[in-house]
């Protein structure tokens, strides 16, 4: 099911689980998913300067990470209906448990639908009250060419992230610079219409909710 181990990155507390989910879990999971859309719809947020994204995406949990003109924040309600994002699969609360290492469960997931073009610049994820909780990443569908480097600069390397792959961002890692270079068409079958859906589980609570 699982096969641990931490890439070769040289980035100690970056921890990577390729295949941690065996086909049928990733149908399971999808569904689940699928049914967090369609209470909570995709959209394309913009940065604070207006540029639009390139990826499509929505939460589920309690807060919900947003970004438009006014920032970048956590908050309870979907800017676009105004309604509660929906509760966290309970496939992705066992990921949680049984990978993350934290003492307390997830109060946020951000869906992230990558098609065509879309693609993640490098960041880090550093809008979260407390920097030390790890980040859970959980990859379905097409392949992703993801970059990953220290937190105060220098080389990165990259890896491709499979569907079913889990990764997760912990201790001297928790504010490496990653993103996404390019999704890979077609590498997957998991998807309906193809690309790839990223789902990052992270504890936010604490921060100015909205």
């Amino acid at each position: 099911m699982e096969t641990s181990g931490q890439l070769e990155t040289g980035l100690q507390g970056f921890r990577y689980w390729p295949g941690a989910l065996e086909p049928l879990d990733q149908i399971r999971l999808l569904a689940e998913v699928r049914a967090v859309v369609a209470e909570a719809p995709l959209y394309r947020p913009e940065t604070p300067g207006g540029r639009p994204f390139s990826v499509q995406m929505t939460n589920c949990g309690p807060l919900g990470w947003v970004s438009d003109r006014t920032g970048y924040r956590y908050q309870p309600l979907h800017p676009a209906t105004g309604r509660p994002w929906p509760a966290i699969p309970p496939m992705l609360l066992a990921l949680w448990d049984r990978l993350a290492g934290a003492d307390a469960p997830p109060d946020a997931c951000l869906v992230n639908l990558y098609r065509g073009p879309a693609r993640m610049g490098l960041h880090q994820d550093r809008d979260e009250a407390d920097l030390t909780a790890p980040v859970l990443s959980v990859s379905l569908g097409d392949t992703a060419v993801f970059r990953i480097g220290a937190a105060d600069g220098g080389p990165t390397r990259s890896l491709r992230l499979a569907s079913g792959d889990v990764c997760a961002l912990t201790g001297a890692a928790r504010l490496a610079r990653h993103g996404v270079d390019r999704v890979i068409p077609g590498s997957s079958s998991c998807v309906p219409g193809g690309g790839r859906i990223n789902l990052t589980l992270r504890r936010a609570a604490g921060f100015r909710v909205s």
